[in-house]
């Protein structure tokens, strides 16, 4: 998925599509999102951040 889209980044900026930075900013978020939708995938109680399971008291 991130060959596809760093890939997709590439492209549009040698089509003139789009600037650097906002294929970068684009590729970021979209990085951000797969690996997310990943993780909820793999574990959907979890929150990420530790094993605690989402809405836990951290305290």
């Amino acid at each position: 998925m991130l060959r596809l889209i760093v890939g997709n980044a590439i492209a549009s900026v040698r089509s003139g599509e789009a600037s650097v930075e906002k294929s970068i900013l684009h590729a970021a978020v979209h990085g951000w999102y797969e690996g997310h939708v990943q993780g909820e995938d793999e574990c959907p109680v979890c929150d990420f951040r530790g094993e605690l399971p989402k809405h836990s008291n951290r305290g």
